[in-house]
């Protein structure tokens, strides 16, 4: 990672990141890493992030909290958020929160050094979230939600990583991709920048649901 990564102030930090299918946590003692887990999963987010907080040293307890925000699954964005929340609360931590595509640009410039760095990761109704990075790690490219086609055209690094790494290379035609999912072992590399105090679901799309034609989304006087 090009810059200076995030150092932990003294004590426990507990990194949790479940937006995608890999859900993972962390536990840093100061800035040392003394236990983690990752599981690749397509469904059970909320029946297994609990039990895998549990299963750290002191299940878990720490000073401060550090959670994915997303874009990712709704479904494992909210639980990954709802849990740090629930933990923060009881434990009275600090709670903070990163991106989860942020993230595997820090893991990619460890990988790879001073390079620019696109992220292509699996959206929602057939979209790709893509996010650039400069050498440095920071953002060259917003965030943003396309169709396969639209997201190969707005992506121009040469490496590109994420879990539809491999589809954008080839659809483009050149490029090195790398297969990568994000984890709460690599928090640490982060920017300071990176952790966000406003912990607000970053979701990359809009929702869904939408309301009729005419109709006010103000409460009634």
């Amino acid at each position: 990672m090009t810059g200076r990564p995030l150092q932990f102030a003294s004590g426990r930090t507990l990194a949790i990141d479940c937006a995608t299918k890999a859900c993972s946590v962390a536990l840093f003692e100061n800035d040392s890493l003394i236990g983690g887990e990752l599981r690749m999963l397509g469904r059970g987010h909320a029946e297994a992030l609990i039990p895998m907080i549990a299963s750290l040293p002191e299940r878990g307890w720490a000073q401060r909290i550090v959670v994915s925000l997303g874009p990712g699954s709704f479904t494992g964005v909210r639980v990954g958020l709802a849990a740090a929340r629930a933990l923060a609360l009881a434990w009275g931590s600090e709670l903070t929160g990163y991106s989860s595509l942020t993230l595997m640009a820090a893991m990619a410039h460890e990988m790879h050094g001073a390079r620019p760095v696109g992220v292509a990761m699996t959206g929602g109704h057939g979209e790709w979230f893509i996010q650039g990075f400069d050498a440095q790690g920071s953002q060259s490219r917003p965030l943003a939600s396309l169709r396969p086609e639209a997201a190969v055209a707005a992506t121009t690094e040469e490496i590109v990583v994420g879990d539809q790494a491999e589809a954008l290379v080839a659809a483009r035609g050149s490029g090195q991709a790398v297969a990568l999912w994000p984890d709460a072992c690599a928090v640490r590399l982060l920017p300071p920048s990176a952790l966000l105090a406003e912990t607000r679901p970053l979701y990359g799309r809009a929702p869904d649901a939408r309301l009729p034609v005419g109709t006010s989304s103000a409460p009634p006087a």
